[in-house]
């Protein structure tokens, strides 16, 4: 189980990038119908809007099987930090830390696989209309998505000074929370900035999922 959530931290980002690069190729005329444009409207029913169109289950997939190695990565990631063996003090303060930023790194996860629940579009694309009632799988997709941001983005912060207390990780404190810096704004604007945002986060997760493979398998010393 140990090695499953490392694993699942290491090719996580990288599905997750690959699989939404490919469909955003491939249903291209699809998503410009839908109103999105790469540079004008990023944002515009994307990358949500890839589960309305062609190879649409594949998205809906991705976001359940994502989320679920997010989740197993954060769970393992977590576990690792519990370890740690320092004077009480600053294990109280480590642990409340490292716990905290686990466990909303967890629920991060799980809002992920949230958003498997298909969005509603807001687009022009003649078959999707988006004049019709906001559905349930609509609000919950919306749900899910507010709820990614209040989870992940205080995980990086808590994780940030968990990590500061360990020389192992103290390296990775200062990038986790300029990482923060620059994809919390990002994620509150939206439009081009969005891609920070997504970019930002996938290659943070890799990193940390580098980092505690390296000091995998055993307790971190």
């Amino acid at each position: 189980m140990n090695r499953l959530g490392v694993i699942s931290g290491l090719i996580g980002p990288i599905f997750f990038g690959l699989v939404v690069s490919v469909l955003t190729i491939l249903n291209h005329d699809f998503l410009r119908g839908l109103g999105w444009h790469p540079l004008h409207a990023p944002t515009f029913d994307w990358p949500s809007g890839l589960a309305l169109g062609p190879f649409g289950g594949l998205m809906t997939a991705t976001f359940i099987l994502s989320g679920l190695m997010l989740s197993l990565f954060a769970l393992r990631l977590g576990a690792h930090l519990a370890n740690v063996r320092r004077t009480s003090e600053v294990r109280r303060t480590y642990f409340t830390s490292g716990a905290i930023g686990s466990a909303l790194f967890a629920l991060a996860g799980l809002a992920l696989m949230g958003l498997a629940f298909t969005t509603d579009p807001t687009g022009v694309y003649p078959a999707l209309r988006g004049s019709t009632p906001p559905t349930w799988h609509g609000r919950l997709h919306d749900a899910s998505f507010v709820l990614l941001g209040l989870t992940l983005l205080p995980a990086m912060l808590f994780l940030g000074r968990a990590f500061q207390r360990y020389a192992r990780w103290s390296r990775l404190a200062v990038y986790t929370w300029i990482t923060a810096a620059l994809i919390i704004p990002a994620f509150i604007l939206k439009g081009i900035a969005f891609y920070l945002f997504l970019g930002g986060v996938l290659l943070w997760s890799e990193v940390i999922a580098w980092r505690l493979n390296r000091l995998s398998p055993g307790p971190p010393r």
